[in-house]
């Protein structure tokens, strides 16, 4: 069964908002790794704002599900997209890093609330025989704004309010085209509850494998970039090197998707996981040389950001189709 082209329709203009939204948020994160190290927080407290992000993605990932059951689906878009947008306006009004602390900690919430309600209305719309395919365009759209997102640091002012008011912007936009779409969400049923335990006794590689990615990931785009800074390497080569990672993960996603739909997703995770293995000690071991660093930095890139979407993927081929949103927010967490 292949999706209509009423329904490639709706999952395209999903897909491009949420594009939108990571476009935004990448540029967001490499921003507040630089503009803490410019505000010159105590070092703890400079590491519990960067940190703060990934504890309200987290919260909102073991919460957010009962908030879409209830509201349905572009209703929670939208809440969550305005959380974002409120917080964001906030950051440039309160410079300090307890008040950034909380607030980051509310984009993160937000933002975990607005892919969760994006990846669980794309598995319940894309027919099983297309489902890697579909996130893998997904996640496509989610690297090339990532890439731009990481350009965009080299000429923004960061020390002013202006990039602040261009997130703003970017998750507006986002919200105005979820809120108009004549996509129809999915039906949501009262079985839709899942515990932790019930995933990780129906897909425990989807489990493991979706830890791991978030742990590596997350890592790798909070403290790279105020490392690299803190070396005194310039800005510019700063957003390349973030840009080339990035750029891996977007080279890999449709041709992984695609062996995900056709082999089996265990053996494809298992080849992404030796593959990252052998790179990260290659980046280890080898001269940290510019034309060596980059090349392996963009297989680093491909491998790591290609584990998640096969961990989804697999994962909803395991379970029931009425509990789309609960195996969403159950591996964002």
């Amino acid at each position: 069964m292949r999706p209509s082209g009423s329904m490639r329709a709706q999952i395209g203009t999903l897909i491009l908002a949420t594009s939108g939204i990571q476009l935004a948020n990448g540029f967001f994160n490499t921003l507040i790794s630089l503009r803490v190290a410019i505000e010159d927080f105590e070092p703890t407290m400079s590491g519990l704002v960067l940190s703060s992000y990934f504890a309200g993605f987290t919260l909102a990932a073991m919460r957010c599900g009962r908030i879409i059951e209830r509201v349905g689906h572009i209703r929670a878009y939208a809440a969550f997209a305005g959380l974002v947008v409120a917080a964001t306006a906030a950051m440039p009004l309160l410079v300090g890093a307890l008040p950034w602390l909380v607030l980051r900690a509310v984009v993160g919430f937000g933002c975990a609330g607005i892919f969760i309600t994006t990846e669980s209305w794309l598995n319940a719309k894309a027919p099983p025989s297309e489902r890697g395919r579909v996130f893998s365009v997904y996640m496509v759209g989610t690297f090339v704004a990532l890439a731009v997102g990481q350009l965009l640091i080299g000429r923004a002012k960061i020390e002013t309010a202006a990039p602040f008011n261009a997130i703003i912007a970017l998750f507006a936009v986002a919200l105005v085209m979820v809120s108009t779409t004549r996509a129809e969400p999915p039906r949501l049923t009262a079985a839709a509850n899942l515990s932790l335990g019930q995933l990780v006794r129906a897909a425990p590689v989807a489990v493991s494998g979706g830890v791991l990615s978030g742990l590596i990931s997350s890592s790798f785009y909070a403290l790279v970039p105020a490392w690299m800074q803190d070396e005194g390497i310039a800005r510019e080569t700063i957003a390349i090197s973030m840009l080339a990672a990035v750029l891996g993960g977007l080279a890999f996603q449709v041709p992984i998707g695609r062996l995900s739909d056709r082999f089996d997703r265990r053996i494809v995770l298992a080849a992404l996981g030796l593959g990252f293995a052998g790179t990260a000690a290659a980046l280890v071991f080898l001269p940290h040389s510019l034309r060596v660093v980059l090349p392996t930095a963009v297989l680093l890139g491909g491998f790591m950001s290609t584990l998640y979407p096969v961990c989804v993927a697999y994962a909803h081929d395991r379970m029931p189709a009425d509990r789309v949103v609960a195996v969403s927010s159950r591996l964002t967490s």
